[in-house]
């Protein structure tokens, strides 16, 4: 009788498993479908380099809304874009994360970088883009010794996913996202994103998106994000020990928080209380903050990791 359980037991291993290999079969199928449309492989080709929206897609392929939304659908249905909304404006994406995303990765791989009308597409995106683009390199020696202190902590422990809260025009993403496995920039400011997407799409950071969002209610799973930067934002909050707890909701087992604030000579001791004071009321264990340069600091920097991880090293 067991041998005969067992055996049950394994038919039905067998039969899952060629289940799972048939719709995987059929999802690879669907895809390659998709991609054999002219049209559907442009769009792919620019969602995969920058997050666009509709109105953007149909000025640079040339084609009716209509007829982009058409396909934008059906590249969603066989799961090689997302479609997300970020305040009035519906955007599309090829996303570098979930179970399917390796597969999709070595799909897309076999679209060809030097295609003439990808790079014309390409072109046409960032012309369309360039009123935006700002200027978001450091400009002053407190910011370029900031950005040199963040490297240096991706040096010495890699990022994985990124998340900036108050991301504001990307500098911080610019400089991060080839050093993450995913970077993701939230802000309440539309304009301070659109002016982010122009600038981060002449970075070529294709694994970085932008979304709208409030710092104690932001739109991510439980322990999605290895590294958060609380961007400054924490001076400013109503609740910021509610911004600390979302911020520890969000983070991964073992992994860190960046608390930086802009300050300057004649508040900086104040701040390094108040950033006591909002570890000790957040449950942080905190390093102690970092004064950026040490001259004339423009920043404050700590690293922190909640209390109640036990592995988690600063």
């Amino acid at each position: 009788m067991r041998l005969i359980l067992v055996y049950c037991s394994l038919l039905n291993i067998k039969e899952s498993l060629y289940s799972y290999m048939k719709l995987s079969t059929d999802q690879l199928l669907s895809q390659f479908k998709a991609l054999a449309d002219p049209v559907r492989a442009r769009l792919v080709a620019l969602c995969g380099i920058a997050e666009c929206s509709v109105s953007e897609l149909v000025r640079v392929t040339g084609q009716s809304q209509p007829r982009v939304s058409q396909h934008l659908k059906q590249l969603c249905d066989v799961s090689l874009l997302e479609r997300f909304k970020d305040g009035h404006f519906v955007y599309y994406r090829v996303s570098g994360s979930g179970t399917e995303a390796a597969t999709r990765r070595r799909l897309l791989a076999l679209l060809p970088d030097d295609e003439p009308q990808f790079e014309k597409d390409i072109a046409k995106l960032r012309a369309l883009r360039a009123d935006d683009d700002v200027a978001l390199e450091p400009t002053s020696d407190a910011d370029r010794s900031l950005f040199r202190a963040l490297v240096e902590l991706t040096v010495a422990r890699p990022l994985g996913d990124l998340l900036d809260i108050g991301c504001g025009q990307g500098r911080i993403l610019k400089l991060l996202a080839s050093r993450a496995q995913r970077a993701v920039g939230v802000d309440t400011n539309s304009s301070a994103r659109r002016l982010a997407r122009a600038e981060l799409l002449l970075a070529g950071t294709a694994n970085t998106t932008l979304r709208h969002g409030d710092m104690v209610a932001l739109p991510f799973d439980d322990g999605e994000f290895d590294t958060i930067i609380l961007d400054d934002v924490l001076q400013y909050a109503e609740d910021s020990t509610a911004a600390i707890e979302e911020a520890k909701r969000l983070l991964t087992r073992g992994g860190r928080i960046l608390v930086l604030a802009a300050t300057d000579d004649s508040n900086i001791d104040e701040l390094r209380s108040q950033f006591a004071l909002w570890a000790a009321e957040g449950g942080l264990r905190l390093a102690a903050p970092r004064a950026i340069p040490n001259n004339n600091p423009g920043w404050l920097l700590a690293v922190a990791t909640p209390a109640d991880h036990a592995s988690a090293a600063a």
